[in-house]
């Protein structure tokens, strides 16, 4: 199994999240992060007194899936979520040793083999 990370950015979350749902992914948990990388954050001006936004609104989506849909997953999100522009966040694809649904007991694939968030 692998534990798909995708920090995107806010505005995408529904394109995304509906793409991923075209390909049979059912659940998923999302996060609102802030966060910043190449694009630093930037400037603003508030009452008069101009200050540093370093950290930037992003979420968080955080999906496992069976091995074999591990490629497809990401796929369908930097397609998605891909604006061509400074900022459109990172994937990060982990090995998951073990889940377990803890409705049933159910282990390995068979826990998360419909979609279910791993929350």
């Amino acid at each position: 199994m692998k534990k798909i990370e995708a920090i995107i950015k806010p505005f995408k979350l529904e394109e995304v999240k509906a793409a991923l749902s075209e390909i049979g992914i059912q659940g998923m948990t999302l996060t609102e992060v802030k966060g910043f990388g190449r694009q630093k954050g930037h400037t603003e001006i508030y009452r008069g007194s101009e200050y540093t936004v370093d950290f930037l609104p992003k979420v968080k989506l955080e999906i496992v899936v069976e091995d074999s849909q591990s490629d497809q997953v990401v796929h369908t999100i930097v397609k998605t979520a891909n604006t061509g522009k400074i900022g459109d966040g990172k994937i990060f694809v982990f090995a998951v040793e073990e889940a377990i649904r803890i409705r049933t007991g159910e282990r390995g694939d068979s826990a998360v083999a419909t979609g279910d968030s791993i929350a």
